[in-house]
């Protein structure tokens, strides 16, 4: 069976998850991650995709970028993928695959869910009960969206600038947004969504979308197509 093509177009925000084969081990230590975020940095200027928000957990990563063109968050992807693969098979002196095929991704409607993304993203320590608080796991990206720590990885989304006028006003608003944990439907369908290569949003943005790429963006509707009637038998 072909595989389904992914969708990306320019100036939509996606959600990207890339995990360890059979969901092993990918970073070992702060080593590890800090090499994979080197990468990251390098390669999402080279292709000219904006880092939102990111987490790195043991056996996987969630990012949340805006490609520039519809093939720059591939680019990237692939790039830092084979870069992180030759580092991890050198340094642990192993061979073969260490990523599970094709990372997964899903086209974000900004103005309902972008925020939300942020949220899971930077929650993510927390459901795997690595940690209480998110302020407290350095290898996300909540610590500069929320406490303003510097670095050259990130760039705000402009609904992230929107919170408020000055960036004290901005981080107060944006840390009382993670009162409240993501879940019930709405990470069932942030998952669904990620897992499945779907667009996360409302009909007219999936229509948008589609109409853009070319591609479906929503779940297929299962049994029998709407007016299908058995043929009588001879």
């Amino acid at each position: 069976m072909a595989r389904k093509l992914r969708a990306s177009a320019a100036g939509v925000a996606e959600h990207i998850i890339q995990r360890g084969n059979n969901r092993l081990v990918v970073f070992c230590n702060e080593d590890d991650m800090k090499a994979y975020v080197t990468w990251l940095k390098q390669y999402a200027k080279k292709y000219k995709v904006s880092v939102h928000a990111w987490v790195l957990m043991t056996n996987h990563v969630h990012l949340l970028c805006t490609p520039s063109t519809a093939t720059g968050i591939s680019q990237m992807m692939q790039s830092l993928g084979r870069m992180y693969v030759l580092y991890f098979n050198r340094q642990y002196h192993r061979s073969g695959t260490l990523w599970e095929g094709r990372y997964k991704s899903c086209l974000v409607q900004q103005e309902t869910y972008l925020l939300e993304l942020y949220r899971y993203i930077e929650l993510n320590p927390v459901r795997a009960g690595m940690v209480n608080d998110p302020a407290d796991y350095s290898w996300s990206s909540y610590q500069c969206n929320a406490l303003g720590k510097k670095t050259d990885l990130l760039t705000p989304h402009p609904l992230f600038l929107a919170l408020g006028m000055d960036e004290k006003r901005r981080m107060l608003s944006y840390r009382s947004l993670f009162q409240y944990h993501v879940e019930g439907k709405l990470l069932e369908d942030i998952r669904q969504a990620s897992n499945k290569g779907l667009a996360l949003g409302n009909e007219h943005f999936i229509a948008d979308i589609e109409a853009i790429t070319g591609k479906r963006l929503r779940e297929a509707q299962r049994g029998r197509p709407l007016g299908w009637r058995k043929a009588p038998r001879k």
